[in-house]
């Protein structure tokens, strides 16, 4: 196959493919791991309890996502590029606490107010409180620390950390069920106790790798002054962004929990956390490559960086796309897996929800481009036009029809969020493509063909494997054997046709070679780097 003109050397490719492979191979482990924990939790909690929980907590992360406004990205970039900026990540640390504190302080205040059932319908202030503290160990971990050990190429002792978070995780969640404790409450301080080990084990990290988070936690006034600065002129783009994302993200839930209730709000609180599992295969490359777009960014290497987003985001797309088309054919079953029967209303959320996490692929690497380019107006512009447009389409399809709506409930949200989703990332894609100079009608192509494809394999894999089974019974067995043909078709097509799903054929070579020099039939290779 001809080389890719928008290559640019020099550029360690095979290490950033390893330092990939490597977290793919994690996630798998942390994926099967997760959805055992998740089968457990839905089905422990009962739709009420955890649509409650998912309206909670949901609230929260937009509100931290508020604060976020952009920061976050522009820490992730800027720690990338100046790796022993300490001062930096004392600024961010600083900047951390100051946003939990006034997060705290809202929630005081509402309460004081009185104002609290009309923020949160029908939630004990006890719950809400907990939500709050779950958004601060939220952002601490998940946002600050992970971010900053995927800004200093951290890749393997920050996996490991994560598996074995997720394995802590596991245990404990088994614990609460058998004994009978799993309700709102401990599933909170579950969830408190599996972030403070994630913490804990990413602080030891950076200590152990000479990047202390306690070197100077104190900044003089000149300093604050010019971090302040630098935070500003990449993030104040993203102030408005950041308020309608606020207000839509807010409201969405908020309209499903008054309209149709806290039943509906998990049903389509599983159909989206059905959803993020396919994500975590791609999700795992992001970091990385938000880490070589900045780098390429700084060096003014735009040839670069087109290189990187048409080589690697069609695999990951495609990756994506085959959980996905699986998923969604399979719905009740993945349902009674996760769920039980008292999902069963779930069904047409799952099966919508389950394309989402597709194109939040693409969504995920066009805001990698912009942000590490420093585009944040033309990337919160496009964003603002497409949420303001969603909040009707929203309100139309969940409010009941005696409100001048389709009374659709969780199935009207997934459907608002898919169209929403696919509109808002082409767009993105298009300016992306033309700042890249990446042909747009390719990717769009790739898009639809490869879905297409992907749903086909599904739908025969489905058929082919009832067919065996006269009876309905054995849904995890009809399950796995489903999944088993339908990968051993992907793969087949894989190895004969690897360009639709964004590979060359050389990379069918490393990744055999990977796979059989982890089972040890192959020649070691150089070690993995963290």
């Amino acid at each position: 196959m001809a080389s890719n003109p928008y290559q640019s050397e020099p550029f360690h490719e095979d290490s950033l493919k390893k330092r990939y492979f490597f977290k793919l191979f994690t996630n798998i482990f942390a994926l099967v791991i997760s959805l055992a924990t998740q089968a457990i939790i839905p089905r422990g909690l009962g739709p009420v309890t955890y649509g409650n929980y998912n309206f909670l907590t949901n609230f929260f992360q937009q509100v931290f996502g508020f604060l976020d406004m952009g920061t976050s990205t522009c820490f992730y970039t800027k720690l990338s590029q100046r790796q022993n900026d300490s001062r930096l990540v004392s600024f961010y640390l600083i900047f951390s606490a100051i946003i939990s504190i006034a997060v705290l302080a809202f929630v005081i205040a509402a309460h004081a107010c009185s104002v609290s059932s009309k923020v949160w319908p029908a939630q004990g202030m006890f719950y809400v409180y907990l939500a709050a503290f779950w958004g601060v160990f939220a952002w601490l971990s998940g946002f600050v620390l992970t971010r900053m050990v995927d800004a200093y190429g951290l890749t393997v002792s920050s996996e490991i950390a994560r598996v074995g978070q997720k394995v802590f995780g596991l245990l404990l969640v088994l614990l609460l069920f058998f004994f009978n404790r799993l309700n709102l409450t401990s599933f909170f301080f579950f969830n408190y106790a599996t972030m403070l080990f994630l913490g804990v084990a990413i602080i030891l990290i950076l200590e152990r790798k000479g990047h202390s988070i306690v070197k100077s936690l104190w900044l003089s006034a000149s300093e604050l002054k010019r971090y302040s600065n630098e935070f500003y002129l990449y993030s104040h783009p993203l102030f408005l962004f950041s308020v309608v994302a606020l207000i839509a993200g807010i409201l969405d839930r908020w309209l499903l929990q008054y309209f149709s209730g806290s039943a509906e709000q998990g049903f389509y609180g599983l159909s989206y956390m059905i959803g993020s599992a396919c994500f975590i295969f791609t999700g795992a490359m992001t970091p990385l490559l938000w880490r070589e777009f900045s780098i390429a960014y700084e060096k003014k290497d735009v040839n670069h960086m087109a290189y990187l987003f048409g080589r690697y985001v069609p695999l990951l797309y495609s990756v994506a796309a085959a959980l996905a088309c699986f998923i969604a054919i399979q719905a009740d079953k993945v349902i009674y897996i996760m769920g039980g029967r008292q999902y069963v209303g779930a069904l047409w959320p799952v099966i919508i929800m389950a394309f989402y996490p597709i194109h939040q692929t693409y969504g995920q690497m066009n805001s990698v481009v912009c942000m590490a380019a420093g585009q944040t107006s033309l990337y919160s512009k496009i964003s603002i036009i497409f949420m303001v447009i969603g909040v009707p389409i929203g309100y139309f399809l969940i409010a009941p029809e005696n409100k001048m709506g389709l009374n659709a409930g969780a199935t009207g949200l997934a459907i608002k969020m898919i169209v929403m989703q696919i509109a808002v990332v082409n767009v993105q894609l298009y300016f992306n493509c033309r700042f890249l100079k990446l042909g747009f009608a390719r990717q769009v192509r790739h898009q639809i063909v490869s879905v297409f494809l992907l749903i086909a394999f599904s739908a025969f894999s489905l058929f082919a494997v009832d067919r065996m089974f006269i009876s309905h019974d054995m849904i995890l067995v009809r399950f796995l054997l489903s999944g088993i043909l339908y990968a051993s078709m992907i793969a087949g097509f894989f190895y004969l046709k690897p360009f639709l799903f964004g590979l060359e054929e050389k990379d069918i070579s490393l990744i055999s070679q990977f796979v059989l020099r982890k089972i040890g039939k192959c020649p070691a290779t150089p070690t993995f780097k963290a």
